[in-house]
């Protein structure tokens, strides 16, 4: 029975960590010491990405510093560039995302030194060059050429003036902005772990951080948001929301993209968060179909029994994928724009796990035979 409770690892600690902590059963997230909520309200990316590196809040200098090193490294490698051109306009950006991060290690001259000096840079290069990457695959596969980032812009700034060609208006830039804090860092997600466990087999970051982008591709961890998405279009097309929730929820046992999580048993804090940020979006763009839809769905399901028993809530997919809509990004770009994020909690966690590494490596609870005879082949049945 023991062995059944950890199925999936749950509830075993696996590292010590100063990043981040979920406190799943009363709905808190803190990085490094600090409230979400805080964050969200007053953090710039940047501020966060040096918190989670350095264990602090950063100076004026430290700030300005850091945002100068991210925004020298953002610029691709030309080669990449032109191998890009050639992937077929049908692959999912994570693929792209994937294999261009795989890219830039072969194109690094430090990508084996995992010296603290050497990796610290590389956290800096893939900060910067993971949203470039994003955003000039949007703009390849629509034939048209990549834009280099701006030398005056922010990170969330950047990235939308990267995709689009334009410099972007201020309220997409926040909404752009507290996602990308909002998802820094979880905790020890699935990604993040993989993330640890590339790492304590003395691995590169590109190698680990390629592997942890095809952990967050999968539907049941980043790629939620894509897939909630994709539900509420669905729903649109339905009669009613309330008819499709009968017949799909109740009657087929659909489950609700974004609703429910592993650790969270009270409502997601960015979920909250993010639910104001969509309705004022909603407002702005005078186009509030798809938030009041996800709003009704919601209701629908705080109000029944099932989702009231299991303690299901939104959880932070549930509404990004509302928000990063309402801010002109494609459904299959939205979980790219996770991975853009979470760039700072993987890089932090695998600097933390060289701080004092250890090989990962669990047992499994063998449950096959044993004791069988070789049987020459020619008598097998």
């Amino acid at each position: 029975m023991a062995e059944e409770q950890k199925k999936g690892l749950e509830g075993v600690v696996v590292a010590d960590t100063r990043l981040s902590r979920v406190q799943g059963d009363i709905g808190r997230l803190i990085y490094g010491g600090y409230d979400i909520a805080d964050l969200a309200e007053n953090a710039s990316f940047e501020e966060v990405i040096y918190l989670l590196w350095h264990g602090k809040l950063p100076t004026v200098a430290e700030l300005e510093s850091l945002r100068r090193a991210i925004i020298a490294e953002m610029p691709l490698p030309a080669q990449i560039i032109d191998m890009m051109k050639v992937f077929p306009v049908s692959a999912h950006p994570m693929s792209v995302l994937r294999t261009g991060v795989s890219l830039l290690g072969v194109f690094d001259p430090e990508a084996d030194d995992n010296s603290p000096e050497a990796n610290r840079r590389k956290a800096v290069k893939l900060t910067g060059q993971i949203p470039t990457i994003i955003a000039a695959w949007g703009r390849i596969r629509e034939g048209k050429e990549p834009v280099a980032p701006h030398p005056d812009l922010g990170i969330a700034a950047n990235f939308l003036y990267m995709l689009h060609g334009t410099e972007p208006d201020q309220t997409a830039v926040d909404a752009i902005n507290v996602y990308l804090v909002l998802l820094a860092d979880h905790g020890m997600n699935a990604s993040t772990f993989t993330s640890r466990v590339v790492t304590s087999t003395d691995g590169d970051m590109y190698s680990a951080v390629t592997a942890a982008i095809g952990s967050l591709k999968g539907p049941k961890h980043g790629g939620a948001n894509e897939a909630a998405m994709r539900m509420f279009q669905e729903v649109s097309q339905a009669e009613s929301v309330e008819k499709w929730f009968q017949e799909e929820v109740k009657g087929k046992g659909r489950r609700i993209m974004g609703i429910g999580h592993r650790v969270y048993k009270a409502l997601d804090p960015r979920a909250n968060i993010l639910e104001k940020h969509a309705a004022v979006l909603c407002q702005r763009n005078d186009r509030c179909d798809l938030y009041q839809l996800a709003k009704r769905l919601a209701d629908l399901a705080a109000a029944d029994e099932y989702f009231i028993e299991r303690k299901l809530y939104p959880n932070v997919d549930y509404y990004s994928a509302i928000v990063l809509n309402a801010v002109g990004i494609a459904t299959d770009m939205m979980t790219p724009l996770f991975a853009m994020a979470r760039i700072a909690g993987w890089t932090a966690h695998i600097m933390e796990q060289w701080a004092d590494n250890r090989l990962i490596r669990p047992r499994g609870n063998y449950i096959g035979p044993d004791n069988l005879t070789w049987v020459p082949i020619e008598q097998r049945q």
